[in-house]
């Protein structure tokens, strides 16, 4: 079995989906007020209100510890806990700032390490994840043998495979991200005057938990005058302001524009609906092929294609960027065997005004039998419209996007497509908050999440006896493609997104 895997784009998808996250609005008080910077413009930044941090430092370093060799113990105080994995920090606090995409959060806490009667003496207390793009560090205040040295940069985070999951009462939860020790933290790493670690040694990873903010005040779109500018809708301030909305009232607000305001945070449900190919599910189920579609992972049947369910990722509509990935998967079987196509860890990227559908695939030669694996790889352009990226309320919806094929998907095909073939239109519902309701869809065939072949779904899309449409062959040529050519599919793929993502 060959795996493919595009690291390069992978890590595009992943620079900015931890901070971005961290900003938005999880339910309908999540954001918080942006503070004013001196020359009275916005400075967007928000208050992270909780927080904790999961980290054991390193297993094998605790078991040492605690061994008979070191016969030492681990003590936690200030607000740290132990877990079943190592060690909790609570207490978080911080901020996100949008302009740089940073993320600044320290929490309470300190791990005291004692081991060898003393000789071994490492504490770390005051512990702070920084972030900005892909990376990330873990800095703590570090007492070796009583002298202690502040914000020392113990560990790097990598957080190009991060994507951010749902905790309790609202919180984001990046879980596992990788943690590298430094030359620094490799030199607090010390025992008899030695470093115990090299730098680049890989720690435990890190899990961090944030809540952002509730409420907040907002400065509105207009400017308050300095004798009584009104600062937000409703109330007056100083003489002569009257309440007003954006900003409308006292002698400097002129009146604020109706513009939606921006959004950036994780999306927390949603769904994306698309069929493939039509011709090409017609030809999987017609006489020719003999094939089957199954679904998996909890994806449904629609009348024109497929249902893929629980979206999670990140919109900054400030950005203009999305990042959004899907459950389930779908299989085309035929020919006996020989053809066996399979799509899962589907996703949807918007940025820089490009639009791509990426997927998982799995594909078998039709000549070998080997199977090969695409992680990660674009399966179609998408043609986002500009303004496209505005949610309405709490929900953002895009509906029939065209698809298009690309050159890797085409190639992926085993040629039997060209690059720039119309695929089935693309639409996505993404609810922004745990209170938004999607609009209302089209039922599905549940899945299952087993491989329960949804059945033959009929000629569609002009598809005649079975054979593949839109190809410019008659359907004796077709027939003989179908025996031949057609089950060359490769995986249909190619990349943009982050997530190192498992097949369903």
């Amino acid at each position: 079995m060959t795996t493919r895997t595009h690291p390069a784009r992978a890590a595009r998808r992943g620079a900015s989906l931890l901070a971005v996250a961290c900003a938005t609005v999880l339910s309908a008080t999540a954001f918080a007020g942006r503070a004013v910077a001196e020359d009275g413009a916005p400075a967007q930044v928000i208050e992270i209100a909780d927080g904790q941090l999961d980290w054991g430092v390193k297993e094998s370093f605790r078991r040492y510890l605690t061994g008979p060799i070191a016969g030492g113990s681990a003590e936690v105080s200030a607000g740290a806990e132990t877990t079943e994995n190592g060690y909790r920090f609570t207490g978080g606090s911080g901020s996100y700032d949008l302009a740089t995409h940073g993320v600044t959060t320290a929490f309470d806490g300190a791990v005291h390490f004692t081991g060898h009667h003393g000789a071994l003496d490492l504490k770390l207390a005051d512990l702070r994840v920084v972030t900005e793009g892909t990376e990330g560090r873990i800095l703590a205040d570090v007492t070796v043998a009583g002298a202690t040295t502040e914000d020392v940069a113990f560990a790097t985070l990598d957080l190009t495979g991060t994507s951010p999951g749902r905790g309790e009462d609202g919180a984001m939860v990046f879980a596992d991200i990788p943690a590298t020790l430094t030359a620094d933290g490799a030199t607090a790493f010390a025992y008899n005057g030695s470093p115990m670690y090299d730098e680049g040694t890989e720690l435990d990873p890190a899990t961090l938990t944030v809540t952002p903010a509730a409420g907040g005040e907002d400065p509105g779109t207009g400017n308050p005058g300095d004798t009584g500018g009104t600062e937000g809708a409703g109330g007056s301030e100083g003489t002569g302001g009257t309440g007003g909305t954006g900003g409308t009232g006292g002698t400097g607000g002129t009146g604020g524009s109706e513009e939606p305001e921006a959004l950036a945070g994780p999306i927390v449900d949603g769904r994306l609906d698309w069929g493939v190919k039509e011709s090409f599910r017609s030809y999987v189920t017609g006489p020719v092929a003999g094939g089957e579609v199954a679904l998996t992972g909890g994806a449904t049947e629609l009348a024109d294609g497929y249902r893929f369910p629980d979206a999670t990722g990140a919109l900054d509509t400030e950005a203009a960027t999305l990042d959004s990935a899907f459950a389930g998967g779908v299989r085309f079987t035929g020919h006996e065997g020989q053809l066996d196509l399979r799509f899962s860890a589907f996703g949807v990227e918007v940025e820089n005004g490009e639009g791509a559908l990426v997927a998982d695939v799995s594909s078998k030669d039709r000549d070998s039998g080997e199977v090969t694996e695409y992680t990660d790889l674009t399966v179609a352009a998408l043609d986002v419209p500009a303004d496209a990226l505005n949610p309405e309320g709490d929900v953002l919806a895009l509906d029939g996007v065209p698809a298009t094929l690309t050159a890797e998907g085409a190639e992926a095909f085993g040629g039997f497509y060209e690059a720039g073939e119309e695929l089935d239109p693309v639409s996505i519902s993404l609810a922004l908050s745990e209170d938004a309701r999607l609009p209302d869809g089209e039922g599905g065939v549940d899945g299952g999440g087993s491989d329960g072949a949804t059945g033959g779904l009929g000629p569609q899309g002009g598809a005649s006896g079975g054979a593949l449409a839109a190809t410019g062959a008659g359907s004796q040529e077709a027939a003989l493609l179908g025996a031949a050519g057609a089950l060359a599919l490769g995986g249909l793929a190619a990349v943009r997104y982050a997530r190192v993502r498992r097949l369903a």
